[in-house]
């Protein structure tokens, strides 16, 4: 890998709308280039960030295509590959199937970089990402990252703890050997280790459940497991309630459409939702529609928390908000801007069209936690090898003194 002075410049595969971006950027992160197939979401992205030539709309698969606009030495690529197949959406084929394989394009990518390599590679998707075919494809993954040079460390975040809406994911980053940083703990020995990749492992238990664990335990990477050491995020204080419109003005459905969604209620959700209406007072929820039992049900939440926002195919994956006010229950789709603030962008430019925002907030990801990862990991890191450039420099600086 070449060795010039860093620049914090990034690369952000299945860009989407731009909400990796959208978190990075208020850290002094600038975008070099943006890939994704999607008209529709180029035009939101653009809609939001301006022109934006560096976006490139083309396959992740046309490798030489992608090369001719990447010239430059990037620090940091992201990577937010379609989650379809690690879901029951796509099946559960995992990356035998057409949309979560495109994977390897990116990594194809990867290779074809050589010494050009990023320092830092960031993934995310969904928590199934962990147990397709049984914990097979996340190996898979992981181990053709470390192919290329990158110590893997693996987490799980839930939007939760910054925003009301519950939507963990899994966060692979990819640290490439030759990053300098004394942050960087790798693992010494194997899973016993009891050096300080070890503690740090332990010290952060929350970050990983016992399923990633298991994983990482039974994986052998041609590089090794690595991890910084970081502590779980703080929980933000926040109401749901705050986030939704719950005012006269919005489009709250006719009686034939409230009654239809109250009667698909189940018993007990029914239950919660009367006794809420005896009791007085204002309460805010969030409904999903769900087949259950070849039944369609609505199901809905009253613990502060919004269900994980979707893409809106066939009407039942988008949220519903319910407000129950005087005993009176109200149903309503929740709007394009509740997605956005969902998502911690309350202020980001939506698209004309509804279905269009919905799609791209549904498929980005939460932008507060990206700004976590980028304070506590991305950040921290290029800072250190921008220090460990300049003591390089000024070395040699004093050698060339010396010889003279």
């Amino acid at each position: 890998m070449i060795d010039t002075a860093p620049s914090k410049r990034f690369a952000e595969f299945f860009a989407g709308i731009g909400l990796v971006h959208e978190a990075l950027r208020s850290s002094g992160w600038k975008c070099a280039y943006a890939n994704d197939i999607d008209l529709k979401k180029e035009e939101m992205y653009k809609g939001h960030f301006g022109s934006s030539p560096y976006f490139h709309r083309e396959d992740v698969w046309e490798t030489a295509k992608i090369m001719e606009k990447m010239q430059e030495q990037l620090f940091l690529a992201t990577a937010s590959f379609p989650c379809t197949d690690l879901s029951l959406a796509g099946h559960w084929q995992g990356f035998e199937g057409d949309h979560s394989s495109t994977y390897f394009g990116f990594t194809r990518v990867l290779q074809e970089m050589g010494d050009r390599k990023p320092k830092i590679v960031l993934l995310e998707n969904v928590t199934g990402f962990l147990t397709s075919k049984d914990g097979a494809d996340f190996v898979k993954a992981v181990s053709t990252l470390a192919a290329e040079g990158y110590w893997i460390d693996c987490i799980v975040l839930d939007a939760k703890s910054f925003v009301p809406q519950s939507r963990p994911r899994v966060f692979v980053i990819g640290f490439h050997e030759s990053l300098r940083s004394g942050r960087i703990l790798r693992q010494d020995d194997g899973w016993l280790s009891t050096g300080k990749w070890r503690s740090a492992i332990d010290g952060a238990r929350p970050l990983r459940p016992d399923s990633l664990i298991r994983l990482m335990d039974r994986t052998t990477l041609a590089t090794g497991w690595a991890t910084l050491a970081l502590k779980p995020p703080n929980q933000v204080k926040y109401s749901l309630a705050s986030v939704l419109d719950t005012g006269d003005e919005q489009e709250w459905w006719d009686k034939a459409a409230t009654d239809k969604h109250y009667k698909m209620l189940s018993e007990l959700h029914r239950t919660e939702v009367d006794r809420r209406a005896q009791a007085g007072g204002v309460h805010v929820g969030t409904v999903f529609r769900r087949c259950r039992n070849e039944e369609m049900r609505a199901e809905v939440r009253f613990d502060n928390l919004a269900g994980c926002l979707r893409t809106p195919r066939g009407g039942s994956a988008r949220q519903i908000v319910m407000v129950i006010a005087d005993g009176k229950v109200r149903f309503r789709w929740m709007s394009p801007r509740e997605y956005a603030r969902l998502q911690g962008v309350p202020d980001f430019t939506l698209a004309k069209n509804t279905i269009q925002s919905l799609f791209g907030f549904g498929d980005g990801v939460c932008v507060p936690v990206v700004r976590w990862l980028d304070q506590n990991v991305l950040t921290p890191l290029f800072d250190d090898e921008c220090k460990e450039q300049k003591s390089i420099a000024q070395n040699l600086n004093s050698n060339r003194r010396v010889v003279v």
